[in-house]
């Protein structure tokens, strides 16, 4: 016997008290088999079904691994001679790998020498001494050079081009050796890594290749040795996993005064929507907050504290907050609570067993979608329309927080204790009555995470957060983000600051 929904709604105390023993038992037994089904599924995860890992609870920790107890004697006496043959039955903890390449691996290098196109050379101009200007001897020779790998447009599509370039030493007539050199900007710390992150002109790829694989890794969501590939069959160019995932985060890094400028700029803004996400930072839970308004979207990795929602709402910004209905965004007196969260949780309502909760569920659902058709169609004109129906919706709350039904108490009173925020797009016909503009713009992310797992350091989340951050605002703007990245990844790389991102081209 299956037991349905509408078997259920009639299982109430009465009825259970009318039936004989044996019934009683029988459906005792069907219950019970249900409850182990509905118990076997919640404990499902990757480890034990072919569920995904990004289907699992972020919430819930993974448990560490105990250290083994050593079967040595720790109270063996000195000179006592240890027994190497004899077997130890503890298991011995594998040692922590560190990412990227293992010493003893294989290296990366050039086969053959790259062929320039063409050659560039750099000369000092001023003496730093006696700021007298340089004259070019005839018979220079370079002390240094490097060749940089560039993609350029073509009026028929893309190509990969080659330059070497020569710094050269001059001797000032004052006596002093001035020194041409590569353009060196911000640097990048991260504990525990051997060698920091520095923006700098003196590398091997071109501020719009730089960008290319930027977009290839975080718009297009491909993986660095898939990359690598694409690379390697589509332009003949050969770039390790190493060189890749640095241009990754060197576009990343280059976009962090950007950023800044557009959080200072978003304090402005009229009307901000919030919303944020669960992410993953090498196994541990971070979160993914994003702020978007009309003209700007800000991305930002790290905990759900009220804190990271201060680094993007600050104490200067005066609008509207459009968010959903987490703590953190109540304390902000101009806000208007997302009707669609509500709006789901009047249609799970409405699927429940009991018959009454189903009722309650329809009404606070139909004045809900009436509310918004009705702002939707008068705007403005809304007084004498949204009445009636507010008074309903109140009505219908107050009903709900006298139920017994958990759902439908938990519903009714999260309406009634953030009524001013519920309803504040009727006062304020600007206002949108959802947080869809948020929502959709951390799909993308969402999207990325279940593919990649997450970032692995503090760095790689900043960087992947800056990059999104910049490539949205652009798409607001009308702006093209890989041209105005590959202008800030040259500007960093000489210690400029980059410029603001225009507003409309």
């Amino acid at each position: 016997m299956n037991i349905t929904k509408e078997d259920l709604a009639k299982m109430t105390l009465p009825y259970l008290k009318s039936l004989d023993h044996e019934t009683l038992v029988d459906i005792s037994f069907e219950l019970r088999n249900v409850v182990i089904g509905l118990l076997e599924r919640l404990e499902k995860n990757s480890k034990n079904s072919s569920n995904p890992p990004s289907s699992d609870n972020p919430y819930k920790k993974k448990p560490k691994d105990k250290e083994p107890e050593s079967s040595d004697d720790e109270d063996k006496k000195d000179g006592e001679e240890s027994h190497p043959e004899k077997p130890n039955d503890s298991p011995r903890p594998e040692p922590e790998r560190n990412p990227g390449r293992q010493p003893g691996s294989q290296g990366f290098w050039r086969s053959e020498t790259p062929v320039p196109e063409q050659i560039i050379s750099h000369y000092p101009e001023q003496c730093p001494c006696c700021n007298r200007h340089l004259n070019i001897p005839d018979k220079a020779s370079p002390y240094m050079g490097y060749y940089v790998f560039e993609l350029e447009k073509t009026d028929s599509g893309i190509r990969i081009s080659c330059c070497l370039h020569h710094y050269y030493i001059i001797m000032c007539e004052c006596g002093q050796e001035v020194k041409s050199s590569p353009g060196q900007g911000y640097v990048s710390h991260q504990d525990g890594r051997k060698k920091d992150l520095k923006l700098t002109e003196y590398v091997m790829t071109g501020p719009m290749l730089v960008t290319f694989i930027a977009a290839l890794s975080v718009r297009y969501r491909m993986s660095r040795p898939k990359i690598r590939e694409f690379l390697m069959y589509w332009f003949g160019l050969e770039l390790s996993v190493g060189t890749i995932d640095r241009c990754i985060r060197e576009a990343g890094v280059a976009c962090f005064p950007v950023v800044e400028e557009l959080i200072d700029e978003l304090q402005k803004e009229d009307v901000v929507h919030l919303d944020e996400t669960p992410w993953n930072e090498k196994g541990v839970l971070k979160w993914m907050w994003v702020a978007v308004s009309c003209t700007i979207a800000i991305y930002l990795i790290g905990t759900r504290k009220k804190e990271e929602l201060l680094k993007l709402i600050t104490e200067a910004f005066l609008g509207w907050l459009v968010t959903d209905g987490y703590m953190a965004y109540r304390d902000h007196e101009k806000r208007q609570r997302c009707l669609a969260h509500l709006i789901r949780k009047a249609v799970a309502l409405t699927g429940a067993v009991d018959e009454k909760a189903q009722k309650m569920g329809d009404w606070l659902l139909k004045e809900l979608r009436c509310l918004i058709k009705t702002m939707a169609e008068y705007g403005e004109d809304n007084k004498k329309k949204c009445s009636p129906i507010l008074a309903r919706l109140k009505k219908a709350c107050n009903l709900g927080a006298k139920e017994d039904h958990a759902k439908l108490k938990a519903l009714a009173n999260e309406i009634l204790n953030d009524w001013d925020a519920v309803v504040a797009f009727v006062k304020n016909p600007d206002l949108p009555p959802t947080n869809n503009e948020a929502e959709r713009a951390l799909r993308h992310a969402v999207i990325s995470k279940r593919i990649s797992f997450g970032t692995r350091t503090s760095e790689g989340s900043k960087a992947y957060a800056a990059l999104l951050s910049v490539i949205e605002t652009c798409r607001l703007r009308n702006q093209n983000p890989w041209d105005f990245i590959s202008q800030v990844i040259s500007l960093g790389r000489k210690g400029i600051a980059p410029g603001s991102i225009p507003l409309f081209s």
